[in-house]
């Protein structure tokens, strides 16, 4: 995979030096699998390996699969009865300016902006070589850089921006929309948001005719099977999801609907199936996954940090947190199949199996099993998240459709729909969103759209502590004029 290695943290980005075959950081490789810059652009191939570079910056650094998904960002999110508490705890107490979680913060930044750069390396080159592509390639490579771009910006937002429900104007983190030696302005939380959507905007034109969205039957006698896999891509539908996440941001509950609806009317993603959680063949939801990350290490998670027997390292909760939320209903195919239970002295505590191998039989007749299909899927934006904006949406709306959203994720689950709208529709929808999305870097974003002052089991004052919003890192104060964006 063609990875741009750019080690400066800052968004000033020194990447502008990636152009000098001096410089050590750029493509600096021995390995086969790579080349130098001045080659990687000079056909499709290379196009499609710098894509592939860009996902695989995404995968290949703990920041983004881990801290982002159930590291830093579950223990900020209060999600975890227990964690490890040498890595964070200061950070469970939103002390940010403490030296571990300063350097969990600085690594988020720096390894987010080196993904931006990758994306934009292609975005810089691909029109210019528009003649060397074949098929709709052009337009599929070009409108996934975008919307990668988007995706990355708006995580950063989300991470150092303060929230649309406090102040749209603070100053937050600069866009960076291309390779050059210099520094990029940092704009306010509202300028990031509708720079994220420009770029969406972009992405969705770049992406109408993909398969996802035609149903063009794709295989391996197609362009050796490149635009096979699509949910593993960030494509059509990834854009409209994720502008559907961006205007829930906004408060701009009318296009949040329409983007959400969208996806859910498409067809292409189903729900996953009570048999295939039961026996363990799908445990990361992988059919109604929107976009995911192709993991090949995924289980190498699993066994370091929701592993019963690795208990130090180990995120996970009591029985009786999990009883809790999910009401003790064994019909709740998440309750009942989405844990492992504890061992010797701890069979009190209970371990999410979301990031644990998927079990392959190898005696079925079902394809989707056994060519594990649900391998190594690492969920960014799932299904049933549509359906839980579009619930919200209509409860804005005053609407008499608020609980079918709800009552679609409660049907798919296997437990009996709510028949009147709850008197606490917040309280509500928060619950349904902690029994989705434990572990999946969700819970967090959402108290902070929420602006909710108190977390579950958190004595913190989120207000007080400014615990919402991570500081921009030292480095890139220091090498350009930055606001406070706290």
């Amino acid at each position: 995979m063609k990875i741009l290695n750019i080690t400066k943290p800052i968004a000033i980005l020194a990447t502008g030096l990636l152009m000098l075959t001096s410089c050590e950081n750029f493509l600096d490789v021995e390995p086969n699998s790579q080349v130098k810059g001045e080659v990687l652009f000079t056909d499709e191939s290379g196009f499609k390996e710098a894509l592939a570079g860009v996902y695989t910056s995404m995968v290949d650094n703990r920041n983004y699969a881990k801290e982002l998904r159930f590291g830093l960002i579950g223990v900020l999110g209060a999600e975890w009865d227990y964690y490890p508490t040498s890595s964070y705890q200061d950070a469970a107490l939103y002390q940010y300016d403490q030296t571990i979680p300063k350097g969990t913060i600085e690594g988020i930044w720096s390894s987010m902006y080196n993904s931006i750069a990758n994306a934009n390396n292609i975005i810089g080159q691909i029109d210019s070589k528009k003649g060397i592509f074949t098929g709709g390639n052009y337009d599929i490579i070009k409108g996934e850089a975008y919307g990668l771009r988007a995706l990355l910006h708006f995580d950063l937002l989300r991470c150092f921006g303060v929230s649309y429900a406090v102040d749209s104007t603070k100053a937050s983190i600069p866009y960076c929309t291309s390779l050059v030696l210099g520094s990029f302005p940092q704009l306010k939380v509202y300028e990031v948001a509708n720079k994220v959507l420009a770029d969406l905007d972009t992405a969705e034109m770049c992406l109408l005719n993909e398969p996802i969205k035609t149903g063009e039957v794709i295989d391996e006698l197609n362009d050796n099977g490149y635009l096979m896999n699509r949910k593993m891509h960030f494509n059509y539908y990834a854009v409209k999801a994720l502008k559907a996440r961006v205007y829930m941001w906004k408060g701009d509950y009318a296009n949040a609907k329409a983007c959400a609806q969208e996806v859910v009317e498409s067809g292409a993603f189903t729900w996953s199936t009570q048999a295939n959680i039961m026996n363990g063949v799908d445990n990361s939801y992988a059919p109604e996954q929107i976009f995911g990350l192709n993991h090949e290490k995924l289980s190498n998670l699993a066994d370091a940090y929701f592993n019963p027997d690795q208990l130090v390292n180990a995120f996970h909760s009591e029985n009786t947190t999990i009883d809790a939320l999910y009401e003790n209903d064994t019909d709740d195919y998440r309750y009942a199949y989405t844990f492992a239970n504890g061992t010797d002295a701890y069979t009190s505590r209970r371990f999410i199996k979301k990031y644990n191998s998927p079990y392959n039989d190898p005696s079925s007749t079902d394809d989707d099993v056994t060519n594990m299909s649900f391998s190594n899927r690492m969920s960014i934006i799932r299904l049933s998240e549509m359906y839980l904006i579009l619930s919200e949406c209509e409860y804005q709306e005053q609407s008499f459709y608020v609980l079918d959203g709800l009552n679609a994720i409660r049907s798919a689950r296997g437990i009996k729909i709510l028949t009147r709208d709850p008197e606490d529709f917040y309280g509500t929808l928060i619950n349904e969103y902690k029994k989705e999305f434990m572990g999946e870097g969700i819970m967090f974003f959402l108290y902070k759209r929420l602006n909710q002052e108190y977390l579950p089991n958190s004595s913190e004052s989120m207000i007080l502590t400014k615990g919402y919003t991570f500081p921009i890192p030292d480095s890139e104060k220091q090498a350009a004029i930055r606001e406070e964006n706290r």
